[in-house]
């Protein structure tokens, strides 16, 4: 029975530079390779994650999540790459914080960076990867600084001590044999174990050309350049297992640590759960004081109708809050009523101008009282149950219009008001689709 390997290094199509692979493909292909894991490893960035680690649990996979990243190193004033993995939730928290101070404090050349002094503090429960050629071992090598080899080696080892691998790498790319030489001596001196990765970023071999067509439109440059660095070859493609037996048949090592890193990387992500800032409701419960705050709106929104309308069918509209209100506390929404009527309010007593509501949100009567829309579900004849149906659980969204100059403001309230740990906006992750 020929040994397993596991994929350690991948990029996909959210490395819009240099990745090609596409999830849905990638699960489908490591599925039919009977491939136990499958690690995502994009640069400097975890876009890809929930797709990523959704589609390797429903085929079967396990899913290594990871990053490789550019590092500086601020005393020897030089920048290389390494891929981290993650160990378990604590080194996904510490990779993600990683990530979140390169991008908010390490941009150099337009490319965010993560400092050497950051990942030394920030290393619990990440596993390194050395980088191959790219990494700092990798680089000394190719200076022959043995010294300052030695000095590298003691400091991964400092602070990772056996979560530090030497990379190898055989993918027919300059100079990789002389490095994997030099590098299999240099673990074998200082005890480190070895890898071997295929820095995969195409999924079969004949998708080279079209991986140097995104490389090219990302480098400003055009296939025929004769002045274009090659630095990618037409063998970093998902290689089956038995291919990478064979590759490494002088180093088993290499092959069977990928096996035992897979065993090692137990991130679990929990989907489905909402996880909503507590509103302030004193000693109420937070369905009392939603009823207490919707009756008085009721109350004021009435009296404002009968001033215009002349006279209302009461009845009709404290049925419908009643029944509202039950759907909004059986689905535990209550708190989110409130929070959103408490920045609502706040903008249009602080000068923002706010829309009267758009969308299935408008069908609420509750929205209506508690001042999230400004529209009378009951007088348009909109259904409630358009945008909150027990027989359709999901999180309730209102679209709710800011004027554009004030929206900062707002956004500025809610953080403060609730913590800026609670608070986060949604992004939209580009690709370089047809479209693009």
């Amino acid at each position: 029975m020929s040994m397993q390997f596991v994929h350690l290094r991948l990029h996909s199509e959210y490395s819009i530079i240099d990745g090609l692979v596409r999830i849905p493909a990638l699960m489908k292909q490591a599925s039919e390779l009977h491939m136990p894991a499958v690690a995502l490893t994009d640069f400097s960035n975890l876009f890809a994650l929930v797709k990523f680690y959704r589609a390797a649990i429903a085929h079967g996979l396990k899913p290594i999540i990871g990053a490789d990243v550019l590092v500086v190193d601020k005393v020897q004033q030089e920048r290389y790459r390494i891929a981290l993995l993650c160990m378990d939730n604590v080194g996904y928290k510490n990779l993600t914080a990683l990530l979140t101070r390169a991008y908010l404090h390490g941009q150099q050349g337009g490319q965010p960076t993560v400092n050497r002094e950051w990942i030394d503090e920030l290393n619990e429960g990440l596993l390194v990867l050395s980088g191959g050629r790219e990494g700092d071992v990798g680089k000394l090598i190719a200076k022959q600084d043995t010294v300052r080899i030695d000095q590298c080696i003691q400091r991964w080892k400092q602070h990772f001590d056996e979560r530090f691998y030497i990379e190898l790498q055989r993918t027919g790319r300059d100079n990789e044999e002389n490095y994997n030489q030099v590098a299999l001596e240099i673990a074998a001196k200082h005890a480190l174990p070895v890898v071997a990765t295929n820095d995969v970023r195409f999924l079969t071999s004949d998708e080279y050309e079209a991986h140097e067509v995104r490389v090219c439109i990302n480098q400003g440059r055009v296939l025929s350049d004769p002045r274009r660095a090659r630095i990618y070859s037409e063998q970093q493609y998902l290689r089956p297992a038995q291919e990478m037996v064979e590759l490494y048949s002088d180093v088993p090592s290499a092959v069977s640590n990928t096996v035992e890193i897979a065993k090692r990387c137990n991130v679990r992500l929990e989907f489905g759960k909402n996880v909503l800032p507590e509103f302030p409701t004193g000693e109420l419960t937070t369905d009392e004081f939603l009823r207490d705050q919707s009756k008085q709106g009721l109350s004021d929104r009435l009296a404002t109708i009968q001033s215009i309308r002349g006279e209302v069918e009461v009845a009709v509209y404290e049925e419908r809050l009643n029944v509202e209100l039950d759907v909004i506390e059986r689905m535990g929404y209550s708190g989110y009523f409130l929070i959103v009527s408490d920045f609502t309010k706040w903008a249009r007593g602080n000068g923002v101008p706010v829309g009267p509501g758009r969308g299935s949100g408008a069908g609420s009567l509750v929205a209506y009282v508690l001042g999230i829309t400004d529209i009378d579900p009951l007088q348009y004849d909109l259904l409630f149950e358009r945008f909150l149906n027990p027989e359709r659980v999901s999180m309730p969204d209102f679209d709710i219009d800011f004027c554009m100059a004030g929206r900062d403001r707002v956004i500025d309230y809610v953080a403060t008001r609730y913590g800026r740990e609670k608070v986060s906006q949604i992004i939209t992750y580009g690709t370089m689709a047809a479209k693009a």
